[in-house]
């Protein structure tokens, strides 16, 4: 390898090593998310280019415990028994879709975690190509309830940069996330694949017919509440 590598011109040489560390980089980095609280991509680039970002971290246990499990039920029934890609759920997804944009059913919380921290927004099958690797890294370095609270704290819960959980309970409802009860949980699960289109301050019959959905499912899910409690 450093034999061909050496036969090359030095530009293109320190083209590559450039590129090998940004692919590297990410796999650095993880482990320090064990204990480091991180932002995403999308956050960075809204607060360089002096857009509004509103982000407050709020570790898990200070959260209501009916919000993850809200989460779970809604974005990744299996997040608690699968090792960061649901195989399963992508083959589903990949059955039922006609296209590349169909298939965001199949994107596990892990990968989404993957695809916030360290890659970029759209449909892309090299950035998918990315994302699998990455999430299987992120389930073997970092704990399930590592994973759902980086995920809880970066996700996008508004129209106007309102990011992680603590922002949008305060946007939706006027009241911090560790004062939401099981249907307000539900309501700000359901607003996860679209929170600028879904507002759950202003719910609609369809998200209201989807919170109402989750808040049935969350009682019938103890394995999920079982692994949050794992060290």
């Amino acid at each position: 390898m450093s034999a061909v590598m050496n036969r090359l011109p030095r530009p293109l040489r320190a083209m590559i090593l450039v590129l090998l560390a940004l692919l590297l980089l990410p796999y650095a980095l993880t482990p320090l998310y064990a204990v480091v609280d991180p932002v995403s991509t999308v956050m960075l680039w809204r607060s360089l280019t002096g857009q509004r970002v509103e982000r407050r971290y709020v570790p898990l246990a200070r959260m209501a415990p009916a919000l993850p499990l809200a989460v779970i039920i809604a974005e990744d029934g299996r997040f608690c028994s699968h090792h960061g890609v649901d195989f399963r759920g992508l083959r589903e997804a990949l059955a039922d879709a006609d296209d590349l944009d169909d298939v965001r059913g199949g994107s596990s919380i892990t990968q989404q975690v993957a695809k916030n921290l360290f890659l970029w927004g759209g449909r892309s099958y090299v950035r998918k190509a990315l994302e699998f690797p990455l999430a299987l890294w992120i389930d073997l370095v970092l704990s399930k309830p590592r994973i759902l609270e980086i995920y809880l704290n970066i996700a996008e819960w508004g129209p106007n940069g309102e990011f992680g959980i603590e922002a949008g309970s305060r946007r939706a409802f006027g009241k911090p996330a560790h004062d939401l009860d099981r249907y307000r949980a539900a309501m700000l699960a359901a607003v996860l694949p679209s929170p600028a289109k879904r507002d759950a301050r202003t719910p609609g019959p369809g998200l209201r017919r989807l919170a109402g959905l989750y808040v049935g499912r969350s009682g019938r899910s103890p394995e999920a509440a079982n692994c949050l409690r794992r060290p």
